[in-house]
């Protein structure tokens, strides 16, 4: 007797069973992603307002400018690790909560002027950033092939909400401060750290079953990580690159767009205030500049599932380029310059939302948790690098050389893509 024709293959309910866990990942994901990158996006604004503050010393408040930068860079890799011994849920938690104590110790460095605190604050606060970079990550593990790029941005795209809102907690935090004694900044951590908090609370509660784990029992995986069976050691992540070519392109595609967009950005507002411009124009330039980075995510995740990441990450080189060469050429005119911080912002996104799920769907599956956080740590260090150096070269040079060098740093990702070597397993 033949089964009857209405009765699912095995398969066809396991597909369902992990469409279903997909949507609801990603919900938990743009929920978490939202809430939490509103306490991230304090960081790089009042964090930076504050370190000066309270160091009284532009050397001192240099570094604690860079130190949650240098935080997601230290924490990335970890997190990773976590992710492939413990699963996304209990990583993202992890992260997310550090971050929260972050935020917690800066309200009395805000309040008091302690340094030290300051410091071990902005710290664990890169935690938020490193998180958040998993969580684009988190979203492919479960996507469809067809869909992996779409469903990375999208969490990207979502995390402009934080960025938008995050150097705005000033408001809300003089409300607090007038109700509870708090000063503004002290009041503004305060509001973050709540925020991370519950975004750590969200994944820990609702991101059941987890999927990476749900992605491993799929594929047949049984055990830990290659990783996490070698303690953790880079060796794996190495071995997978050097012999990974799809892999290697995609790591030289984020690590350079990270360099690129980082060294400019930063040195722009300097630039704007030395020919004169004021800091509504530095706040409407960096806006424009940050929409540009978030806004087309979505639109770039659905070029590179429609077109190939070869394709996407070529886009994102002729807009890089299109943005130094504006850079180079018009450096003394403002509307020249704010024209190329958004074309700045939009080539960055091409080339990371392409190299990132490029990366998400061609790793070994071994090593993919670990090797995704072991990306973002060597992204955020070489911008932490990138920011450091950028400013001694603008000094010692002119905003057209900086973009001439940042030029430069794109020639070695266009030998590489333009090589007919094969960027995903599917093309």
């Amino acid at each position: 007797m033949e089964p009857s024709t209405t009765t699912p293959p095995p398969t066809a309910g396991r597909n369902t069973r992990l469409a279903r866990v997909h949507r609801r990942t990603m919900i938990v994901l743009v929920l978490s992603q939202i809430v939490g990158t509103v306490g991230v996006g304090v960081a790089p604004s009042i964090g930076v307002l504050l370190a000066g503050e309270v160091t009284q010393n532009e050397a001192w408040a240099g570094l604690a400018r860079t130190a949650s930068t240098l935080g997601a860079a230290l924490l990335g890799l970890p997190l990773g690790a976590l992710a492939a011994r413990r699963g996304r849920r209990f990583a993202l938690t992890t992260g997310w909560w550090i971050a929260a104590a972050g935020a917690a110790l800066l309200v009395p460095a805000a309040q008091w002027d302690l340094v030290v605190p300051l410091f071990i604050g902005l710290l664990l606060i890169g935690s938020g950033s490193a998180v958040s970079l998993q969580s684009r990550f988190a979203a492919t593990d479960l996507a469809e092939p067809r869909h992996r790029a779409r469903s990375l941005a999208l969490i990207v795209w979502v995390g402009t909400i934080g960025s938008v809102l995050g150097p705005n907690l000033g408001a809300p935090g003089g409300l607090i401060g007038g109700a509870t004694g708090l000063t503004v900044y002290a009041g503004a951590f305060l509001i973050a750290a709540v925020c991370l908090a519950l975004a750590g609370l969200i994944v820990f509660l609702v991101l059941r079953p987890d999927p990476l784990r749900l992605l491993d029992e799929a594929s047949g995986a049984a055990g830990p990580s290659r990783t996490a069976r070698n303690g953790g050691r880079f060796a794996p992540i190495i071995a997978e690159i050097r012999s990974n070519a799809p892999a290697r392109i995609a790591v030289i595609a984020i690590l350079t767009a990270q360099i690129v967009m980082v060294s400019i950005m930063t040195m722009t507002p300097v630039h704007l205030v030395h020919q004169g411009g004021s800091v509504n124009l530095v706040g409407i330039t960096i806006s424009l500049h940050v929409l540009g980075m978030y806004a087309l995510a979505p639109v770039v995740g659905w070029i590179t599932d429609r077109y190939g990441h070869r394709f996407a990450i070529w886009t994102g080189i002729a807009v890089l380029l299109a943005s130094l060469v504006l850079g180079a050429l018009w450096p003394d005119r403002t509307g020249w310059i704010v024209a190329s911080l958004i074309l700045l912002g939009i080539g960055w996104s091409c080339v990371n939302v392409a190299g990132s799920a490029l990366f998400a769907a061609t790793v070994d599956a071994e090593v993919r948790a670990s090797s995704q956080g072991g990306v973002d740590a060597l992204a955020n260090l070489c911008g932490a690098i990138a920011a450091f150096l950028a400013g001694p070269l603008l000094a010692v040079s002119s905003f057209a050389a900086l973009s001439i060098l940042a030029m430069v740093v794109l020639v070695p990702l266009m030998l590489f893509v333009v090589r007919r070597i094969p960027v995903s397993r599917e093309e």
